[in-house]
C-alpha cells in the first residue's frame, strides 16, 4: 500500500510568487485617475526592455524613477503600494512600468539574477512587469483579422480596431512534479540539451482539455515510462514569465518504478535516494536547478531541508 503524499513546500519559499502590491485591477479603465496617479511626484516607475529590468546600482534592488524622469514607451499600470504611507490619495502610491525596445544595457538584470534577491514587493513587480513585456512583444497584431493591436487599459488589454476583438494577456499552465516510488526514492530526469550531472524533476505543457492531474500522469508516462498512480497531491504555483509559464507544482506517487526515458526531451531518468543526493551533490558531481525554481523547492521539500549546489 502506498503512503500518502506527505511532502511540501517551505511556506514563502518560492521567489517569483511573492507579491505585496494590489494590482487595483478596477482603476484600469479610469482614463482620468491613472493621469492623475502618473503626475503625482510620489509615484514610482520601473523600466524594464524585454526580459530584463532596470536594477539600482548594487543590483540587489529595482531602480524606481519619477514619471517624470521615466522614457518614452508603453506605459503600464500595475497596481496601488497601499501600506507606503504615501500617495495622491487615501489609496496609498501607485506604481507603474514603461516599457521600452530592445534588451536593455548593463543597468539591467534577468529574473534569474534577481529572482532571489528582490524583496517581496519588488519580486511581485518585477514577474508582473515582465509577463506584461513579453506579451506585449508577441501579440502586436490580431489573431482573427491580422489588424495591429492598440494598447488599451493601462497595458492589460490589446484592443483590434479593425474586428473589435479584446485580446488578454496569458499565462500557459505547466505541470512540474517530482515522483517518488515505493522505497520513498525521488525520479529525476535529465534533459536532453544539459550537459551530464544536471538534473530536474520532470515537467511540461498542460495540453486542451486536460486536468492538471491528467497532464501529471501523462507528461511522466510519455518522458520515463512510470506510471503515476491516483496519489497526485498540488503543492504550490510559481509564475514563470520566459516568456509565459505558470507552473503548477505537484508530489506525485509511481505504481510501477521500471525506467524507459523517450530519448527526445529526456535523455537519462533516474531513481535518487536521499543519501545518493546529498553524495553527489556534495562532491560536485550533480547540478540541482536554482533558488528561485519551484523545481528545486520541490526536491528539497522531499529532502527534509536546504541543499547545496546549483545550475
Amino acid at each position: 500500500m502506498l503512503r500518502h503524499v506527505a511532502y511540501s513546500i517551505a511556506p514563502g519559499s518560492l521567489a517569483l510568487s511573492r507579491s505585496v502590491l494590489d494590482r487595483a485591477a478596477d482603476r484600469r479603465r479610469d482614463d482620468d485617475w491613472l493621469e492623475k496617479a502618473w503626475a503625482a511626484p510620489e509615484t514610482q516607475v520601473v523600466v524594464v526592455a524585454g526580459d530584463k529590468i532596470q536594477v539600482a546600482d548594487d543590483r540587489s534592488a529595482l531602480r524606481f524613477l519619477r514619471p517624470s524622469e521615466a522614457p518614452e514607451g508603453i506605459r503600464v499600470f500595475l497596481g496601488i503600494d497601499r501600506e507606503s504611507g504615501a500617495g495622491m490619495t487615501a489609496e496609498g502610491r501607485a506604481v507603474f512600468g514603461v516599457l521600452v525596445s530592445g534588451e536593455g544595457d548593463e543597468s539591467y538584470g534577468g529574473l534569474r539574477e534577481l529572482g532571489a534577491v528582490l524583496n517581496d514587493r519588488e519580486a511581485g513587480i518585477a514577474v508582473h512587469l515582465i509577463g506584461l513585456s513579453n506579451w506585449h512583444a508577441v501579440y502586436t497584431h490580431c489573431g482573427n483579422c491580422g489588424e495591429h493591436t492598440e494598447v488599451v487599459e493601462a497595458g492589460h488589454v490589446r484592443r483590434c480596431p479593425g474586428c473589435g476583438l479584446s485580446h488578454f494577456p496569458r499565462s500557459d499552465p505547466a505541470i512540474i512534479v517530482l515522483v517518488t516510488d515505493d522505497q520513498d526514492r525521488a525520479l529525476l530526469g535529465r534533459n536532453e540539451a544539459w550537459p551530464e550531472g544536471r538534473y530536474s524533476t520532470l515537467a511540461g505543457f498542460v495540453e486542451p482539455g486536460e486536468s492538471l492531474e491528467a497532464a501529471v500522469r501523462r507528461e511522466v508516462l510519455e518522458e520515463t515510462g512510470v506510471i503515476v498512480g491516483p496519489e497526485v497531491e498540488y503543492a504550490g504555483s510559481q509564475p514563470w514569465p520566459l516568456p509565459a509559464s505558470l507552473m503548477l507544482g505537484f508530489y506525485a506517487k509511481a505504481t510501477n518504478f521500471d525506467i524507459d526515458v523517450d530519448q527526445d526531451e529526456i535523455a537519462e531518468a533516474k531513481w535518487f535516494t536521499r543519501e545518493d543526493l546529498r553524495v553527489l551533490v556534495e562532491a560536485g558531481t550533480m547540478a540541482l536547478p536554482g533558488a528561485i525554481s519551484i523545481s528545486r523547492r520541490l526536491i528539497e521539500g522531499w529532502y527534509g531541508e536546504s541543499l547545496t549546489g546549483s545550475w
